[in-house]
């Protein structure tokens, strides 16, 4: 009896309408979570106001919303390699939908900070489990893209919160944000179900003899050919059955490769977050320029995040992601040093700006990408999971070192040239990672 190799068929497929659709529902779910983490602190001031309160009074909310996340992405994803992709990203999308509409009804900024706490755990399951989804349904030849552009609509749902501040808060008040927050993924909830199939890997680690496996494979491709006594395999020819085991990640000789993944993380989303939320201010406490200022050249520069994040995917499917990945943080570093000293009204500095946009997200996103190639099918969405949790703790700890700079008083160059430090780091570590493995045929004898 033959085994037959799910991700190999998938690898040696022509891209067909329907890995578009799936890319399609992936990116859309993505673009909603994405406003929906982000959307806050977009409207943070209104929301503040509204209450009552001074904006700083919001920290509750931004911290226990990170606290959600960071305890959802060493949750989620775990699920779904349990319980599989499909049926987690359903079940993320209702309940962070249905918090978020919780959150217009909040009497309190202790209330809404709970229920964004909650929505948090929810949140950060969506990106860990679509891009999986998306890995094991696409194409070789197109999945180093396809993720890419999926990354590149998250941003894009990330900075739509914008759009909220700028043409709905005035007339419809901060309620808004969740109104739209929280119908968007209740909406997308249907066409998940009706038109997005389940991981074929996850059934063949459950069950290799899966009738419904041979359903989704002919509406991949309708022309296969089929006997019904096949055994079917994720992708490596052994046939598994069961429950993956939580800390699968760490045996078999992945300990290594999950370390240094971690660190990666924890690094890459660290300096993220870092930069994210102490960038304007550095540039106003070190070197006279105002928020305002500086906020007009970060819109004109999130056109480089955008570029990055399609151009590194473009790169990935024809390229070694070990090696490319750290020539886009070797160039984030070289940034960040432009950045510090390169005179604000010079030419130059909106270059480097952009040069800083266009590498830290196509870094990030090809890190993403490279880590759904380390791990088998049946714990993908763990590794990437919990990876990303690692980077949520960064996302924590980095940011508080911001403090420490400003109060030191050092000098702009000094600080943009130690954050500079992250990613160089970051790129050694990726070239002790490997590439996924190389395409084997689809039919081969069945190993127990």
């Amino acid at each position: 009896m033959a085994a037959f190799r799910i991700q190999e068929f998938i690898d040696g497929q022509k891209t067909r309408p329907i890995h578009v659709g799936i890319l399609a529902i992936c990116a859309l779910v993505m673009f909603i979570d994405g406003f929906d983490v982000f959307m806050v602190g977009k409207i943070a001031p209104a929301i503040a106001r509204g209450f009552g309160a001074e904006p700083k009074a919001m920290s509750l909310v931004f911290g226990l919303q990170q606290l959600g996340l960071a305890v959802g992405a060493f949750l989620s994803s775990p699920l779904a390699d349990r319980f599989g992709r499909k049926r987690m990203l359903i079940w993320s999308a209702l309940l962070f939908g249905t918090l978020t509409l919780a959150a217009v009804f909040a009497q309190s900024l202790l209330q809404l900070a709970i229920l964004r706490g909650f929505s948090g755990i929810f949140l950060s399951g969506v990106l860990p489990i679509a891009i999986p989804l998306l890995a094991e349904m696409t194409p070789k030849r197109r999945r180093g893209m396809f993720i890419a552009i999926a990354m590149a609509v998250f941003s894009t749902g990330a900075a739509a919160g914008g759009a909220v501040a700028v043409w709905l808060i005035d007339d419809y008040g901060w309620q808004s944000g969740f109104w739209i927050g929280g119908l968007l993924p209740l909406l997308s909830v249907p066409l998940m179900l009706v038109l997005l199939p389940e991981s074929l890997q996850y059934r063949a680690g459950r069950d290799p003899a899966d009738p419904r496996i041979a359903r989704t494979l002919r509406r991949l491709d309708p022309t296969i050919q089929l006997t019904g006594g096949e055994i079917f395999a994720a992708g490596d020819g052994s046939v598994q059955r069961g429950k993956a085991s939580l800390f699968d990640i760490f045996r078999d000789g992945r300990a290594r490769t999950t370390t240094i993944a971690w660190l990666a993380c924890l690094l890459s989303m660290g300096n993220i977050a870092l930069l994210a939320a102490w960038l304007p201010t550095f540039f106003q406490e070190m070197a006279g320029i105002p928020i305002q200022r500086f906020a007009v050249f970060a819109m004109i520069a999130f056109a480089g995040g955008f570029m990055g994040t399609l151009t590194m995917g473009w790169l990935m499917d024809r390229f070694r992601p070990s090696r490319l990945i750290p020539l886009y943080f070797l160039c984030l570093a070289i940034a960040l040093v432009a950045i510090g000293t390169v005179p604000f009204e010079a030419p130059g500095f909106l270059v480097a700006l952009i040069a800083w946009n266009f590498f830290q997200s196509g870094g990030q996103a090809g890190l993403n990408t490279l880590l759904t190639s380390l791990y088998p099918a049946s714990m993908r969405s763990t590794g990437l999971g919990w990876a990303g949790g690692a980077g949520r703790i960064g996302g924590v700890i980095f940011p508080l070192l911001a403090g420490l700079a400003l109060g030191a008083h050092f000098t702009l160059p000094l600080t943009m040239g130690l954050i500079a430090l992250l990613p160089l780091i970051v790129a050694l570590l990726v070239l002790q990672l490997r590439d996924g493995p190389r395409a084997r045929p689809a039919l081969a004898p069945a190993t127990a």
